[in-house]
């Protein structure tokens, strides 16, 4: 009977040990900034990241989209707000590439953010129509280089990831093609799908049903290992452009917390739920994968790609905003 009172006890203990880790974080409620529409792939994320980060931390949490300026207007909100975790960013790629494309931003991408995860990564494909000539990455290069200036690749528009991932392959390949910028993903790949634009670099989400539909060709994929939806396409490191990688990428950041406790929780909190099985499961359907980068390493990975991002705006002479 002891041993069961102690029994007992030692549970009660337990209890409320786990019910006092889970009110240690240091506000009641996060509200989750996303500097986009409702509806896109940032915003499905971070409605996800909403839930499992409240069920982790044990707090109420909410998704607010913020959009305009190519995400610099909610980016803006979350730089200055309070550093005690109550307001988070979830932005894509364009949080890295901005400081490149505006003359001024009202926030210093690199000071006034603490990067917390890496929360998903998705390939792009080098895509083209599907009567084009060449049927891979080494035959487009020598047909482009044989004829200067012949050839175009659409994107969603000026400064876009899509836009980079084209200005990359043509420094990379050293080779001229004419860039047409459209309003947004859909004009831009209906026309490459109607024979008025013959190559695009584009998102895994849409290249895939099309793909699969036969109105276009993959010829390869941006990361620097295979897509797992499509295991038969190279990568264009592959393909003889060593090194090259140009991924779509969404991140989740608090405003400058200095390593401060809410900072800390919420890295420890997004580890747990990026290592997830059902994580996986759940970010397969939108055909990203779960981030791998926390913390000090995500810090230093957003770091590198505001470099790489500058050197690429830079050689392409793309015009500032």
């Amino acid at each position: 009977m002891k041993k069961l009172a102690c029994l007992l006890l030692l549970l009660c203990l337990a209890g409320l040990g786990g019910a006092a880790a889970a009110e240690s974080y240091p506000v009641k409620s996060i509200r989750i900034v996303v500097p986009f529409p409702a509806g896109g792939t940032t915003d499905i994320l971070a409605r996800f990241v909403a839930k499992y980060l409240g069920d982790e931390l044990g707090v109420t949490t909410v998704v607010e989209n913020r959009a305009g300026a190519s995400g610099t207007i909610g980016s803006d909100a979350v730089a200055k707000s309070e550093p005690d975790g109550s307001v988070l960013l979830l932005t894509a790629t364009h949080h890295v590439i901005n400081p490149s494309l505006y003359r001024k931003l009202p926030y210093d991408t690199r000071k006034d953010f603490s990067p917390v995860a890496e929360v998903a990564s998705a390939a792009n494909a080098l895509i083209v129509t599907k009567d084009f000539p060449a049927h891979s990455v080494q035959e487009l290069i020598a047909m482009a280089k044989q004829s200067p200036g012949k050839y175009s690749f659409g994107s969603t528009g000026i400064g876009g990831a899509n836009h980079l991932s084209g200005e990359l392959f043509k420094q990379m390949a050293g080779i001229d093609i004419v860039h047409i910028p459209y309003k947004g993903a859909a004009p831009a790949m209906n026309d490459l799908i109607g024979g008025h634009i013959p190559i695009m670099f584009d998102a895994l989400t849409t290249v895939i049903p099309a793909a699969q539909g036969g109105v276009i060709r993959v010829l390869a994929v941006t990361t620097l290992t295979r897509a797992p939806a499509l295991p038969d396409v190279p990568t264009l490191d592959e393909s003889g452009l060593k090194g090259f990688e140009s991924i779509g990428w969404f991140g989740l950041y608090m405003p400058q917390a200095h390593d401060n406790p809410a900072y800390q929780q919420l890295v420890a909190a997004m580890a747990r739920i990026l290592a997830k099985p059902e994580t996986k499961e759940k970010f397969a359907t939108l055909s990203v994968e779960p981030g791998t980068l926390t913390g000090a390493a995500f810090g230093a990975f957003v770091d590198s790609e505001i470099a790489k991002w500058h050197d690429v705006v830079r050689t392409a002479n793309v015009p500032l905003e």
